[in-house]
């Protein structure tokens, strides 16, 4: 069996990115498995250990028992403690257990991938006890991955990847993200439009409507009188939307125009991932 064909694009875009992971990694010494990344408080082997704990909770293995330092200072909440606990232990493991342990999970995965059976609106594990749907699970595994595969890119100095499959899927869902970030994050004003005019490896413009009770909605039409239009480059969006950055050290790659204040706000509220 193959893989229904609305999550085929996920599993591409999932196998895409895991497998660049696993190419960057691989030939790492002891030493750059320590190195910082732009993910607050996680290191490259850090970066590995998530995506390989994610991996095996998505193969249905049973979690870890382990208990969890009280001095990360990025361990700010519950989901936060939650992803924490396939870091921390892992944060011994030499280079050589990691790249084993990421090899075995990769191909443990792609098999079940390539076996899948499950409607996309099968129920599945999702962090904390909860469930999602088995598309969700998929699309965010996509996007995760390749979110990470950026962070890793960025500590090791090898770029790449900015217009893969992961980059379509993440586009897509951090899009979702806007109409929260301007109606209730900036309280952008009633019967008010802003757009977002991206460009770069993934180029698309996008107006965030805001209706009169407030709500928010996105769509891919422009506007003819945006309250304020907010133009910047793929990567810098990425960045921001993820948390990676603050606006302020990115200020020279982002141009305004329109209502500065509005944009300020939406700017300080960009990152839309936990």
């Amino acid at each position: 069996m193959t893989v229904h064909p609305s999550l085929q694009p996920y599993a591409e875009a999932w196998t895409h990115s895991i497998e660049a992971i696993s190419e960057l990694v691989t030939p790492l010494v002891e030493g750059e498995w320590n190195r910082r990344t732009p993910c607050p408080g996680w290191s490259v082997r850090d970066i590995v250990s998530h995506v390989i704990g994610m991996e095996c909770e998505m193969l249905g293995d049973p979690r870890p028992i382990h208990s969890l330092p009280r001095d990360l200072y990025h361990v700010t909440s519950e989901f936060a403690r939650y992803m924490e606990m396939q870091v921390d232990v892992r944060r011994h493991h030499t280079a050589p257990e990691m790249t084993s342990e990421l090899e075995y999970t990769i191909i443990r995965r792609a098999r079940q991938l390539r076996n899948e059976t499950r409607s996309p609106d099968t129920m599945v594990r999702a962090p904390l006890g909860a469930e999602q749907t088995l598309e969700l699970a998929l699309r965010m595994r996509a996007f995760d991955t390749w979110v990470h595969e950026q962070d890793l890119r960025t500590a090791l100095g090898r770029p790449g990847n900015l217009d893969s499959p992961g980059a379509l899927v993440t586009r897509d869902v951090l899009v979702q993200g806007l109409p929260k970030v301007v109606a209730k994050g900036a309280d952008a004003p009633a019967n008010s439009a802003v757009v977002f005019d991206v460009h770069g490896p993934v180029e698309f413009m996008r107006t965030v409507r805001v209706d009169a009770e407030g709500r928010g909605t996105v769509d891919g039409t422009p506007s003819l009188g945006p309250l304020a239009t907010i133009a910047l480059d793929w990567e810098t969006y990425v960045r921001l939307a993820c948390g990676r950055v603050r606006p302020g050290a990115v200020a020279d790659l982002i141009k305004v125009e329109g209502d500065e204040e509005l944009a300020d706000a939406i700017l300080r509220n960009f990152a839309v991932t936990p």
